[in-house]
């Protein structure tokens, strides 16, 4: 009976040690999405205060895009900003925004003091559309097929090495299909 007093913290010990050392293993922006090859939720949002053309899910068929997650208030967001405009002056993909639980005009203020690289630009203030999406912070950046169908959710600011890594030869892929 001692030797079972004696075993039992330590046995309980070592499977919480086991697990955590499986989670740091697992890569934080590789968060689930239980829309990947689903379509992608029907949504119709306003302009940003300052700009003239919202966003309609519709409009993102045809061609490979990318929907791009962001806040005026995110401080990620600022970091992954050059890389997009580079993205939008190289003309690489269409990139559209959903500024998300921005106050009116924030949006708008940030994209004139950094730059617009988004194609369209909608207002998510209540965060419906975020929520219908499974966002879970900003920035967070969907990748949408020809067809519609969200293909892969890249969680975090998007870097130069992240591109070319993970997601050029995706979009190159559904490219080419």
């Amino acid at each position: 009976m001692k030797r079972f007093l004696l075993l039992a913290p330590l046995s309980l010990f070592l499977i919480i040690a086991l697990a955590f050392g499986l989670a740091l293993n697992r890569d934080p922006s590789a968060i689930p999405s239980e829309l990947i090859d689903r379509p992608l939720p029907d949504f119709n949002l306003p302009a940003i205060q300052g700009l003239d053309q919202g966003l309609v899910s519709a409009e993102l068929t045809g061609d490979v895009v990318l929907l791009n997650v962001f806040g005026s208030w995110c401080v990620s967001c600022q970091v992954e900003h050059p890389f997009l405009m580079a993205l939008a002056e190289g003309d690489e993909i269409p990139i559209y925004g959903l500024n998300w639980k921005d106050e009116p005009g924030a949006g708008f203020a940030w994209l004139e003091r950094y730059g617009n690289p988004y194609t369209a630009v909608g207002d998510d203030q209540a965060g419906r559309t975020a929520i219908d999406l499974g966002v879970t912070g900003a920035p967070e950046t969907f990748v949408i097929d020809k067809n519609g169908r969200v293909r892969f959710k890249f969680v975090g600011p998007i870097t130069p090495e992240e591109w070319r890594a993970v997601l050029y030869p995706l979009i190159e892929e559904l490219r080419s299909s």
